[in-house]
């Protein structure tokens, strides 16, 4: 596998990214303990334009901060003050586009996943959903503002092919706050995955 370089998120389009961040492996290395998932699901922020985006407005806090920072960054938060949700930062500094990793399909580690979330089985939730992924991958908020070009956690392309045809766009989820931004199309889906969260609505 070719773990993805800073050039790869130092770029202006967050939708592209997005997208192509589908069929990526995101590989974390904590303590001995090596997991992988492929990309899946992806949901595009567009910064201070999006609604959607914790960094609207130009809003800067302790906690979205990061969002300000260099391309190719962790931004980790925690939400309803249980779930880690992981997020890819993009662009240039003081750009604060991102994007969430929603769905992975477990690719290596699975039993160190079961432990982490607590299963017995593997089956098709272990991956899906923001929160299951940081769970199975061992991933909190203390790695926000982690490097992506790092050793523990990364992003490789190991040569998996999607084609156009195999992409769907929908709106994002549970960001109905946002108004008219709900429904932009800046969700990102791999149809055919069973490991998908939310409704698979075909583009």
């Amino acid at each position: 596998m070719k773990k993805l370089g800073y050039d790869f998120y130092n770029r202006e389009d967050v939708l592209t990214i997005a997208q192509e961040l589908l069929g990526k492996v995101l590989v974390t290395k904590f303590n001995g303990a090596v997991t992988s998932g492929r990309i899946v699901e992806t949901e595009a922020y567009q910064g201070v334009t999006d609604r959607a985006s914790h960094a609207y407005g130009g809003r800067r806090t302790n906690r979205t901060e990061i969002m300000f920072g260099k391309a190719g960054t962790a931004y980790v938060y925690l939400c309803y003050g249980i779930h880690h949700l992981f997020n890819v930062v993009t662009n240039k500094e003081n750009t604060p586009h991102a994007i969430l990793i929603r769905a992975i399909a477990p690719l290596n580690g699975i039993p160190h996943m079961l432990a982490r979330t607590g299963r017995t089985k593997a089956d098709y939730t272990l991956g899906k959903g923001p929160g299951n992924v940081s769970k199975a991958l061992g991933i909190n908020t203390q790695h926000t503002g982690t490097s992506l070009t790092g050793k523990e956690l990364y992003i490789a392309d190991d040569d998996f092919i999607v084609s156009p045809s195999a992409i769907g766009i929908t709106k994002r989820i549970g960001v109905d706050y946002a108004g008219e931004d709900a429904l932009l199309p800046y969700r990102f889906i791999l149809k055919d995955s069973p490991y998908v969260s939310g409704r698979k609505i075909r583009s």
